[in-house]
């Protein structure tokens, strides 16, 4: 059971705000059903359709997933789905890492949507989370993820490696999506 203290930064004041990463539970998903769902679809988000009853499903029932949430102000403002056996490294062939399956902030989160967002840093926060859990498997801090189109500018300004899409003649992929893959974390190679 995981729970830790973590560092958000009010959107209008910047300050500090303590919030709590945690595994996910179906409160969460209620939140991303009830709150977040109608605000994503009336501002066309990318993953308006998400199934995070599914993600978080899927951790529950598989040990290689692992679901978290982030709370503050006694609402959920961020989600994440991590693979954690099955993925490897295209930096480092062969070298297992975590695998970033589905990130999200709420949609009260998120600068795009046209007002300043309550609370900054909860995807940062969320990614960070995942290269802790990355070191702690022994993967030395190895992150991946193929990132939607409108959030492809994120990754890049959190330095991740930017790799253009694999193309598959087995997939019918109307936008096979960009990857991004954190390195080795440099405690690792000292």
């Amino acid at each position: 059971m995981v729970t830790v203290k973590v560092n958000l930064k009010r959107g209008t004041s910047n300050q500090s705000v303590e919030a709590t990463l945690l595994d996910a539970a179906p409160r969460h998903v209620t939140s991303f059903q009830q709150d977040w769902k109608p605000m994503l679809r009336q501002f066309s988000q990318e993953d308006k359709y998400w199934d995070w009853a599914f993600k978080q499903g899927s951790a529950d029932k598989h040990g290689r997933y692992e679901c978290y949430a982030i709370e503050a102000d006694e609402q959920t403002q961020g989600l994440m789905l991590l693979e954690t056996q099955w993925h490897k490294s295209r930096m480092r062939a062969n070298q297992p890492l975590v695998f970033v399956e589905a990130i999200s902030a709420a949609p009260w989160n998120r600068a795009r949507m046209g007002r300043t967002p309550r609370f900054r840093r909860v995807g940062s926060v969320l990614l960070e989370f995942a290269r802790a859990r990355s070191e702690a498997l022994g993967y030395e801090g190895r992150v991946g993820l193929e990132s939607l189109p409108e959030a492809e500018g994120f990754y890049e300004s959190r330095n991740m490696m930017r790799f253009e899409p694999e193309i598959d003649p087995y997939v019918d992929d109307e936008l096979p999506l960009v990857y991004f893959e954190y390195p080795p974390s440099r405690r690792q190679n000292r």
